[in-house]
């Protein structure tokens, strides 16, 4: 295809693409009672060639040529990437200090027993091929635990102000818990990004450049960026030398842990952990964050639905296999951290909330496997299967929560009715002046 064909191709594939998640989004919302990203999920899906591909595979082709999805995958790392860079920039850190000692047994035990399932099931499903060429056992342990480990934390933030559960003991802990529970799996997909290359020196270089990247952003880092926070705090206001300050941040940012061999959202994630809060924090968000949700996120899900092929899994075995990472997932994953908090004091039903809410696995999931079917550690068919249990866990996590533990709080008046998801956002201090 030429560029102008390629344009041409890619802003209508940019209306529909938008317009299905937003529509598919809003029907999760209203019927399902899910978040909006809920929807949009599963309208990547939908896309793809498990749905619009099986009904109007001609039209489907057409409207997404082979060509142009080039074009889509950049625009999704693009979108993932500063999505990541979001989530820190609301991560707070305060949640570690109060809850430490619960959510670090949550955490660490949601971690554990998925991994125990992986280490069970990775050299079966290396058997079965599902897995790339020259995946060894360990690194098929390694991605599964990180895969089932997984809590969508951008999901379960969402989930838990849509709840009324914001200030909560509960969603604090949990949200304390998740992102214990998100690091160490990322951790852990680092190591096995960092070992599938050419040799010692591709993982060396993978280990030592995101370490050292890591620990310099969230040592060093704060003090760096911090002139920043005072030059926007004593104009009232974020300017455009300082946004496009912060966005050449975020790109050397991405561009640095994709060029050392991880991902762009570590570096994303990272930056904006390390970024001074305050009015800086808050602007950059209010200004980015819509467009990255409604236009560049949805790219994503695209993607991933344009590589989900759910017919793949049309034989016995496949269906076993996802059964028992379905059941293997959800069961390990809820088990555990539903044990742990009650062994360090949380009553049954607030457990068992616990288990629920950390079952979501969401974006998190997505992003994981889309970085290992890209880098050849997975299959098509494992792919398929992940993504299906990706939705089938974040689909349960709202409605189970509500069976367990919210119905009844709030019957007794120790919680507030369900907030809207799409709430008004806060009032605007000062537009960019050009």
């Amino acid at each position: 295809m030429t560029n102008a064909e390629l344009s041409v191709a890619f802003f209508l594939q940019m209306a529909v693409i938008i317009a299905v998640c937003r529509i598919v989004g809003w029907l999760a919302k209203r019927y399902l009672g899910q978040p909006q990203v809920v929807g949009e999920m599963i309208a990547g899906v939908i896309l793809g060639p498990s749905l619009f591909g099986l009904l109007a595979p001609d039209l489907q082709a057409a409207l997404f040529p082979k060509d142009s999805k080039s074009i889509l995958f950049v625009g999704a790392q693009l979108g993932v990437g500063l999505y990541m860079f979001l989530v820190g920039l609301g991560f707070q850190r305060d949640h570690f200090k109060t809850n430490a000692r619960s959510a670090a047994a949550v955490s660490l035990a949601g971690m554990a027993a998925p991994f125990l399932v992986a280490v069970a099931i990775a050299p079966w499903l290396v058997s079965q091929g599902l897995f790339g060429a020259g995946i060894q056992t360990w690194q098929a342990m390694l991605f599964m635990g990180a895969a089932i480990s997984i809590t969508a934390f951008p999901m379960l933030a969402r989930i838990i102000h849509e709840r009324g559960l914001s200030g909560t003991r509960l969603g604090s802990l949990s949200l304390a818990a998740g992102a214990i529970d998100d690091a160490g799996a990322w951790c852990v997909l680092a190591i096995v990004l960092a070992s599938f290359g050419d040799g010692p020196p591709v993982a060396i270089k993978a280990i030592a450049g995101g370490g050292a990247f890591a620990i310099l952003m969230l040592t060093v880092g704060p003090k760096l960026l911090a002139p920043l926070g005072r030059i926007v705090e004593r104009e009232r206001r974020l300017s455009p030398t300082v946004l496009g300050i912060v966005l050449i941040l975020f790109m050397l940012s991405a561009w640095a842990m994709d060029a050392v061999g991880i991902h762009a959202v570590f570096g994303g994630f990272i930056l904006g952990v390390a970024m001074p809060r305050g009015l800086l924090s808050q602007e950059v968000k209010r200004q980015l964050e819509p467009f990255a949700v409604l236009v560049l996120l949805p790219m994503f899900f695209t993607f991933s639905g344009l590589n989900t092929q759910l017919t793949m899994v049309n034989s016995l075995g496949l269906l076993a296999v996802t059964a028992v990472i379905l059941l293997g997932s959800i069961l390990a994953k809820g088990g555990a951290c539903w044990a742990a908090a009650r062994l360090t004091g949380q009553d049954k039903a607030t457990a068992l909330g616990i288990g629920a809410l950390m079952n979501a696995r969401g974006l998190m999931e997505l992003i994981i496997i889309n970085i290992g079917l890209q880098r050849g550690i997975i299959g098509p068919a494992l792919f398929s299967i992940l993504v299906l249990m990706a939705i089938i866990t974040t689909l349960m996590a709202s409605p189970l929560f509500e069976w367990v533990y919210g119905k009844k709080a709030r019957e007794r008046g120790e919680l507030g009715q369900v907030n809207e998801a799409d709430a008004a956002p806060p009032a605007r201090l000062q537009p960019i002046q050009p």
